[in-house]
C-alpha cells in the first residue's frame, strides 16, 4: 500500500523515558533514563527520513514503573497543544506500563483523527542488538502514513507499535518480558503487520465519522483498584480491599468466563460493595476470550449481585476507562451505563 504524501510530514516525538533511552550507570551496572539527545544520536537513520521532526520530553525522563495519571495528563496536553501543528505523534515510553498509558490516552483524546503511536524497546538504543532503532523508525513511518484513497492519516487512533505489529492501544497487553514481540492484542486483530513493507488492515482501523475538534480530557480518578481473585482468598483480605476509603470502582479479575466462588461471604461482600455505590466490573484473568457471566452459575451470581460484564476488555482498558469516567464527574449509575458500551473500540459486545 502506498503511504506517501506530497508534503513533508510533521511529527512530534514525546519522549517520556523507558528502556529505549536508558544507559548503564557505571556505579551500579543498572539502567537509568537518559535524555533525548542521547537517543537520537544513536539513531542516525532518522536523518534519512524526509520528515520535519520535533520533540519534547519529560524532565526528567522516567522509568515507566513510576508512571502516574499526572504523566498521562502531561502527554495528552502535549498532544492537544500541538495537535494542529503536526500530522502525527510518536510517544516513546517504557514497556512495563505502556498498555496502561495507551489505554488511558485512547479515552482522554476524544475525536482523535491523527496517529498517536506509542513505542519503546526491550534493549536500550545504544546496545548493538537493540530493537529500539527499528521500532522508532517504523513508528515515525506509521505516524506519517496517509490513506492513498482520501489523503487522511492511515491511523487515527492510539496504537502500540512493537517489532512486527501495530496493535490498538486499548486492546494491548505486554505479553513478554524477554521477547522483542513483547505486546499483543489477544482479542482484536493487528492494525498493521510490518515486514519488508507496512501492510495495514483497513477493516481493523478505528475511524471517527463525526468531524468534531479534538477534545482533551484530563480529569482522572485514582479511586479505582484491581482485585485479583485467587484460591485461598479470605473474607478479611477481600473486605479490606473493598473497604478502601473513598473507593469508587473495582476491576474484579475473575476466573475463566467471569466466574468466582459461590461462597456466601464472597457474594455478600461483592453485593454490599455494589449497594453502597461502588462500581464493580468483571474482567477475566485469561489472556484470550472474555467474560460471559450467564454461562456458569457462579458468574450469573456475580451478575445478580450487580457486577458489570467487562466482555473482552483488557485489565488495562477496564481500569483506565473507569478512572476516565469517574474523572469526568459522572455518577456511579452513569459510569455503569458507560462501561456497558465501547467508547473507542476497547471491547466487543
Amino acid at each position: 500500500m502506498d503511504t506517501t504524501r506530497n508534503t513533508r510530514p510533521r511529527i512530534l516525538i514525546i519522549y517520556t523515558g523507558g528502556t529505549i533511552g536508558m544507559i548503564e550507570d557505571p556505579a551500579t551496572a543498572t539502567l537509568r533514563p537518559f535524555n533525548f539527545n542521547h537517543l537520537i544520536d544513536n539513531v542516525p537513520k532518522i536523518k534519512m527520513l524526509d520528515f520535519d521532526i520535533e520533540h519534547t520530553q519529560f524532565d526528567p525522563p522516567i522509568d515507566s514503573s513510576n508512571i502516574k495519571p499526572e504523566h498521562w495528563q502531561e502527554i495528552a496536553q502535549a498532544i492537544g497543544k500541538n495537535y494542529d501543528r503536526f500530522d502525527g505523534f510518536v510517544v516513546l515510553h517504557g514497556t512495563d506500563t505502556m498498555a496502561y498509558t495507551a489505554s488511558a490516552l485512547s479515552f482522554m483524546l476524544e475525536n482523535l483523527r491523527k496517529p498517536v503511536i506509542i513505542t519503546g524497546s526491550q534493549l536500550p538504543i545504544g546496545e548493538v542488538r537493540t530493537d529500539g532503532e527499528e521500532n522508532l523508525i517504523t513508528a515515525l513511518q506509521i505516524a506519517a502514513a496517509i490513506d492513498p484513497v482520501n489523503g487522511e492519516p492511515m491511523v487515527q487512533e492510539v496504537a502500540i507499535l512493537f517489532e512486527n505489529y501495530l496493535w490498538r492501544g486499548n486492546r494491548s497487553t505486554k505479553m513478554s518480558a524477554d521477547n522483542f514481540n513483547a505486546f499483543k492484542s489477544n482479542n482484536y486483530p493487528s492494525l498493521a503487520k510490518i515486514g519488508l513493507s507496512i501492510h495495514f488492515s483497513p477493516d481493523a482501523l478505528w475511524r471517527v465519522h463525526d468531524r468534531l475538534p479534538l477534545k482533551v480530557h484530563t480529569g482522572l480518578s485514582n479511586d479505582v483498584i484491581i482485585v485479583y481473585m485467587h484460591p485461598g482468598m479470605t473474607e478479611s483480605s477481600l473486605r479490606r480491599q473493598l473497604n478502601t476509603p473513598g473507593l469508587k470502582g473495582v476491576v474484579l479479575k475473575t476466573y475463566g468466563a467471569g466466574n468466582g466462588p459461590d461462597f456466601p461471604w464472597f457474594l455478600d461482600a461483592i453485593r454490599q460493595t455494589v449497594e453502597r455505590g461502588v462500581v464493580v466490573i468483571n474482567v477475566t484473568q485469561c489472556v484470550n476470550g472474555g467474560v460471559h457471566q450467564k454461562r456458569y452459575a457462579t458468574g450469573h451470581q456475580l451478575a445478580e449481585a450487580g457486577v458489570i460484564s467487562g466482555h473482552d476488555m483488557t485489565t488495562e482498558a477496564a481500569l483506565t476507562k473507569m478512572m476516565f469516567l469517574f474523572g469526568m464527574g459522572l455518577s456511579p449509575i452513569q459510569v455503569s451505563r458507560c462501561l456497558r458500551h465501547p467508547i473507542c473500540g476497547e471491547m466487543t459486545i
